[in-house]
């Protein structure tokens, strides 16, 4: 069916420039029942789903909301929505018939999850729609390793918090028997049991069965966390598709919402979203999952590849109708031979079922390169020691950038199964180093290692003070190590500056005079024989709490204008009066915030000329470790959703609070990743990514700094959850090895022009079997001896899907400063109260030119029909 006789589909491809090979326009123009798209690494999949998405809602007239497309990520999902407005906007230029995105379900399966609890078109009782509070993986964390949480424990289990983790430690099989690694373990369990969606009644039955006091323990807390969440309304990631997928079950009208439920990535979800897709697919059967099985990583989090690979098993259960297949096999981003290393690598183990009947793997895949090139594009180190590899590879990475190769250092990536705690990375980044390029590696060790984490934190330390050292060994004695550090480093930074030192001399001042503020206030409030509880009563209180001796004009102004006065009147008629406690709090608060002396920091000398190297394209680096800073000092004001008061800082509630809890907490989970929509990796620097980082994205050059993953054995999540579960699912004993097979697979297949592979050897370092025999096989030239002439010039490609840009929110915001347009869209930094306002007084201007522009509309249409 064409609804648009001027012009076709394949009419848009020529505009667009896009000429689809055989399976691509078969998925495209495949609209009907179920549809199992294999695509492999960069067979033009986001295309295939943008243009899909286009027929179906111009020529098949599917309205967008009744489209439900769910990606791996937020960029994903942007990019996908960009490139609809942009080719649905030419149609409404050509047709004049508009299209409006604004309802459509596109976005990754949290954010949909979210947008379905809180639509009234799925929830059945109409009257009760509130919105829980999303806890994500930090938010989580601090639950859990608060407190609270193991006094809660301690209630429960009846026996001390001490003796829970010894026990947890031998379970789990841990390190430690920390707080922190038990709250890590325990939340790693509490998801899978969500993701599962197993009950508390499968899971108690479960431990009874198998006499495992641990286990009991860990289902008691679990049943305690999710009561407690629920009684709060917050809910984590795991619980809020539990809850989702809940919802979809209470009504049959759910089923026909949606035409066409799209899935990207297909292999790296989890039995609770497949059970959710199929839900909703059940009306009109129009499920599409797009992915490949040789690209799942993510089991560590609750991902189940069989999803994808019983794609069409599943259908034919859930659906009761056989899917379509379609193979999506061109690559279209590699050169020859690293497509032919990558296909060659995954056949390195044996994926064959033990009874001979198929494969754990999708096979027969006949993955190819668009180009047909014989250009040299894969090479390895010389076979050497940590050291040695490190400097022969920063060598010829030096040369790529000196002699043109690549247009900016971040062309080439290098990436690891792991960054922390690598004694190999640390090598290879110093190799690098000492050959000047700089190197993006945040998660090679803790983010607050930066320097620029160190320079924050250690001038708020010098305003608010510094916790108390207690006497204690492990990571608490190298938190307060790394605070002395900072202290004595930002001394030295202060002492460069006056303007910063007189800056800090000045907040520690407002900071005392508030302490003193305080004692004065409460030392009139006893003299009265008032308590703190007592209801506050201006009429009679507000005069003698101002003539309170040496009390400083702002606490005086903290007191309350007249007509403060007046509205505090009528709290008390209602019956909602405020006590003398919260006016005291009121009239010594602090004038600003965590965030808001942030940004005052930013503008001394030592950060502003951080910005001036990203404005200007040298480096970038440290203003997205800035703005992942302001992220985090953004998140404490969430959690601690108070004012700074004298009190508090009086009782050192805020100091230990904020360093004490907080800033610790992110020091134990080693906290980084500067994730950025707009650019995921800075310019000027080389960046260093764990493999699982890279998932998605493309380089120039791939560095693979470590070709081998020890082998630790059966999961110890996955030997607690499989007794639990049903199917037809991987032996336990094969996922360690298939899935660093996987992991290396989406390494090798994200380079495009140039592939290098370390060959290590010495204490320490491993070569995977896969890769020794790869090698022998192949026999790549060493990279000594590649003559760096032959390679081909990289240049900054147009992305195949273009960006939309808004006029208020982007060209307005550019127009009135650039800087602030860089700041906050481009690298993603949280408004302090006082960009707030900006960007309120931008919005309501633009309102107000858009109310204007339309009385002159029709003033125009008035006139005319005059």
């Amino acid at each position: 069916m064409n609804l648009h006789k001027e012009f076709t589909l394949v009419d848009l491809f020529l505009d667009q420039e896009f000429t689809p090979n055989t399976g691509q326009k078969d998925a495209i123009f495949s609209l009907e029942g179920p549809l199992f798209l294999m695509a492999g690494p960069g067979s033009g999949k986001t295309r295939v789903l943008l243009w899909r998405t286009v027929n179906a809602i111009v020529f098949q007239g599917v309205p967008p909301e009744k489209i439900f497309l769910s990606t791996f990520t937020e960029k994903a999902a942007k990019q996908l929505k960009d490139g609809l407005q942009t080719i649905l906007g030419m149609i409404t230029n050509k047709t004049g018939i508009p299209y409006d995105l604004s309802r459509m379900y596109i976005g990754t399966v949290h954010s949909l999850c979210q947008r379905i609890i809180s639509d009234r078109r799925f929830i059945a009782d109409r009257s009760r729609v509130k919105p829980p509070v999303l806890l994500d993986e930090l938010d989580q964390y601090f639950f859990v390793n608060r407190t609270t949480f193991w006094k809660t424990a301690e209630e429960l289990l009846h026996i001390q918090e001490e003796d829970i983790r010894t026990e947890l430690k031998e379970y789990f099989g841990n390190r430690s028997i920390s707080r922190h690694d038990t709250s890590q373990s325990l939340i790693s369990l509490f998801n899978r049991f969500s993701e599962e969606n197993l009950s508390i009644d499968k899971l108690f039955e479960h431990a009874k069965d198998n006499s495992s006091q641990p286990f009991l323990h860990i289902v008691k807390l679990y049943a305690w966390y999710k009561e407690k969440l629920a009684s709060t309304n917050m809910i984590d990631f795991s619980l809020l598709q539990q809850r989702a997928l809940h919802l979809l079950l209470q009504s049959e009208h759910v089923i026909n919402e949606f035409e066409h439920v799209i899935i990207d990535e297909f292999q790296d979800t989890n039995r609770i979203q497949e059970q959710l897709f199929f839900r909703l697919a059940l009306g009109k059967k129009n499920l599409c999952v797009v992915g490949d099985d040789d690209q799942a990583l993510y089991r560590f989090r609750g991902a189940t590849v069989e999803n994808f690979v019983q794609f069409p098993k599943r259908c034919e259960f859930y659906l009761q109708q056989s899917a379509k297949e379609i193979k999506l096999n061109i690559n279209y981003r590699s050169q020859n031979q690293i497509v032919r290393t990558y296909t060659d690598f995954i056949n390195k183990v044996n994926w064959a079922r033990e009874d001979g009947e198929g494969y754990y793997r999708l096979h027969d895949k006949d993955i190819e390169a668009n180009s047909k090139d014989q250009d040299l594009s894969v090479m390895v180190t010389t076979q050497a020691k940590s050291e040695d590899v490190a400097e022969e590879i920063a060598k010829f990475a030096k040369k790529l950038i000196d002699e043109g190769k690549v247009e900016d250092p971040n062309q080439i990536a290098f990436l690891f199964p792991s960054l922390k705690n690598n004694v190999h990375v640390q090598r290879m980044k110093r190799a690098l180093e000492k050959e000047g390029i700089n190197v993006y590696a945040p998660r090679a060790g803790k983010f607050l290692e930066c320097e620029e984490a160190k320079s924050i934190f250690g001038l708020l330390m010098k305003v608010f003070g510094r916790p108390q050292r207690q006497d204690y060994s492990g990571p608490y004695k190298d938190y307060h190590d790394w605070l002395d550090t900072v202290g004595i480093e930002v001394q030295q930074l202060i002492n460069k500056d006056e303007r910063l030192e007189r800056f800090i001399q000045e907040k520690i001042e407002e900071i005392t005079k508030c302490k003193e503020d305080y004692i004065r206030l409460l030392k009139t409030i006893n003299d009265n024989k008032w308590s703190l509880h007592d209801i506050y009563k201006p009429k009679e209180q507000k005069r003698i709490l101002i003539n309170t001796p040496l009390l400083s004009q702002q606490a005086i102004r903290g007191l309350g204008t007249d007509r403060l006065d007046k509205v505090i009147e009528q709290r008390i008629k209602r019956g909602k009066a405020f006590t003398l406690q919260y006016i005291l709090n009121r009239a010594t608060s602090i004038d600003w915030n965590i965030l808001d002396i942030f940004y005052r920091l930013c503008g001394f000398p030592y950060f502003s000329q951080m910005f001036k190297l990203a404005e200007n394209g040298t480096d970038e680096g440290p203003v997205c470790n800035l703005s992942m800073i302001g992220e985090y000092l953004s998140r404490y004001m969430e959690q601690a959703k108070s004012m700074i008061t004298g009190g508090g800082l009086i009782e050192d509630k805020f100091r230990n609070d904020f360093f004490g809890r907080y800033i610790y907490g992110l020091f134990r989970v080693g906290e980084s990743e500067f994730q950025n929509e707009e650019t995921p990796f800075p310019k000027g620097r080389v960046s260093f990514l764990t493999i699982h980082q890279s998932k998605g994205l493309e380089f120039p050059y791939v560095v693979l700094g470590n070709p081998g993953k020890k082998n630790r054995g059966i999961p110890r999540n996955e030997e607690i959850i499989r007794p639990l579960i049903e199917g037809d699912n991987e032996p336990l004993e094969k996922i360690s090895e298939f899935d660093t097979m996987r992991m290396f697979y989406v390494a090798l297949s994200r380079a495009e022009k140039g592939l290098i592979i370390a060959n290590l050897r010495g204490a320490g370092q491993m070569v995977d079997p896969a890769f020794k025999q790869l090698f022998a096989e192949m026999n790549y030239p060493i990279l000594s001896n590649v003559n760096i002439a032959n390679l081909s010039v990289v240049q900054v490609k147009e992305q195949d899907i273009p960006k939309v840009y808004s006029y208020t929110s982007d060209y307005l915001l550019y127009l009135k400063c650039p800087r602030n347009y860089m700041i906050f869209k481009k690298y993603g930094f949280v408004p302090s109260r006082s960009q707030t306002m900006l960007f309120g007084n931008l919005v309501h201007q633009t309102i107000e030119d858009i109310h204007n522009r339309i009385i002159s509309l029709r003033s125009d249409r008035s006139d005319r029909n005059d």
